[in-house]
């Protein structure tokens, strides 16, 4: 059987709101600037001995088509990235074993994977022994997700950003792609023949999808008055309490903190922006040093804002105890 051809561009997709921090290469590939057609014909030959060999393995072939994460090279980036996305949206991971963002990122990708039912999949790929994959979409920073549906990326962000803000990205992308990819279509009728989720959560999330973080604050609060020890709800309102606040961050806020260092707002509000576009040591380090310089109220306010990043994180997270140690160090 003749594989598809992937290299014409699907239907124009409308890139999501609130997408993500975008770097101007991947802004680039997003416009249809990316040449797949390098690493198409390097991979051509391997592509078309997986695709026969998955004629002929019947159930098995469909089997390995279902999982929810790949590891992906330049050999095989044709089938499971650009042939594997005519039929359900492929999300590529591109990390590095030395990436400390790329740690916190992966594990939340590869588990909204797993929940997808099949209307995704992610394909992990090592940029340090891929490096023409890299080059391909003009990367120039990791870790950075981009979206590939009809053989062309239709989205992408950089950097490690909240769980609430990833699924936000992917609802708005698998909304748009229903009618366009069958998995995408084929999973959700699915998963909405499953047992319906907690309504309350339900409404909490529809919220945040909107982009209305006061609701979807408001939403989980009420779960919390009837069930304090739900630590779904508390770690989801952490995550939604950020998400608003980084919404709202000056683009400028940065070089306002640098240029100010005792004006304490814009030292919160450049952590913030630190945090949400990556630079998570920046940020923590940011505000461990105002503690330094700071005490009383002023300090405690401070230490407060920076314990709250902590929780966006999984409390192993090496980063986090880095800056706890040094929290200490600073206090005491």
């Amino acid at each position: 059987m003749t594989a598809p051809t992937v290299h014409a561009r699907m239907e124009t997709v409308t890139q999501p709101r609130g997408s993500g921090n975008n770097s101007p290469a991947v802004s680039a590939a997003l416009s249809g600037a990316v040449d797949l057609s390098a690493v198409k014909a390097r991979a051509e030959a391997a592509a078309r001995q997986g695709t026969q060999a998955g004629a002929g393995a019947g159930g098995q072939a469909n089997g390995a088509a279902s999982a929810s994460v790949i590891d992906v090279t330049e050999a095989t980036f044709q089938a499971e990235v650009l042939e594997r996305s005519l039929q359900q949206l492929v999300v590529v991971d591109l990390w590095a074993d030395w990436c400390g963002p790329c740690k916190q990122l992966s594990p939340v990708l590869e588990r909204l994977a797993g929940e997808s039912g099949g209307a995704w999949v992610l394909a992990k790929i090592d940029v340090d022994a891929n490096p023409r994959i890299m080059q391909l979409f003009g990367v120039q920073s990791i870790p950075t997700v981009v979206a590939i549906a009809g053989g062309q990326p239709v989205d992408a962000f950089s950097g490690a950003l909240p769980e609430p803000q990833i699924r936000q990205w992917l609802t708005q992308l698998l909304d748009l792609l229903r009618d366009k990819l069958p998995g995408v279509q084929a999973a959700q009728q699915g998963q909405e023949a499953e047992q319906p989720q907690d309504p309350r959560f339900v409404e909490a999330e529809d919220a945040f999808e909107r982009g209305d973080f006061a609701a979807a604050e408001a939403a989980y609060k009420r779960i919390l008055d009837s069930e304090p020890g739900n630590e779904q709800a508390k770690a989801a309102l952490v995550q939604v309490r950020f998400a608003a606040r980084a919404e709202s961050t000056d683009p400028s806020a940065i070089a306002k903190a640098d240029a100010n260092p005792d004006d304490l707002d814009a030292q919160l509000a450049a952590a913030d922006a630190q945090v949400a576009m990556g630079e998570v040591e920046n940020g923590f380090a940011r505000l461990v040093a105002t503690i330094r310089r700071t005490a009383g109220d002023d300090r405690n306010r401070v230490r407060e804002h920076l314990v709250s990043l902590f929780e966006l994180f999984d409390p192993a997270d090496e980063r986090v105890a880095k800056a706890r140690r040094d929290l200490a160090s600073a206090l005491f």
